[in-house]
């Protein structure tokens, strides 16, 4: 089974504020490049949904190595969630967990896919991030 690599960006212009996600994707020899924006909206949301649009884009159970500069997603999908699902989606302090309806999402892509999370330093040069976050950007142009 070929590994694909899924480098993925939120962004956003005040937050809350006009946001981007992007998702720069190397599957093989090809490169695929998705985004998209939302008016009134949070960076952590937009980091949520790159990483969720990006999981969706394949229909088929796959490995996939995915690179993120959101301590908030990778974080959350490996470690806090266990805990907020034990706790029917409560943080340690009793208080619902922001994004859930976005965590969920991600949470079931996660158990659909083999997926390697990673986290990548972001405005460092790698060049997989520096894409998702000039698509990012691209997302909130177009709005």
């Amino acid at each position: 089974m070929e590994i694909i690599k899924i480098y993925t960006d939120g962004a956003c212009r005040g937050n809350p504020g006009n946001g981007g996600w992007g998702v720069y994707i190397l599957n093989g020899e090809k490169r695929e490049k998705i985004f998209g924006g939302k008016t009134v909206t949070t960076n952590n949301e937009m980091e949520l949904t790159a990483s969720i649009k990006g999981l969706e884009y394949f229909s088929n159970s796959s490995k996939i190595e995915l690179f993120t500069d959101s301590k908030y997603v990778m974080d959350g999908i490996t470690s806090w969630i266990h805990n907020w699902k034990k706790n029917g989606w409560k943080t340690a302090s009793n208080k619902p967990v922001k994004n859930s309806s976005l965590w969920t999402e991600l949470d079931k892509l996660n158990s659909f896919h083999d997926v390697n999370w990673h986290w990548v330093k972001g405005h460092s040069g790698d060049e997989g991030n520096d894409m998702a976050d000039k698509l990012a950007n691209q997302g909130i142009d177009n709005l």
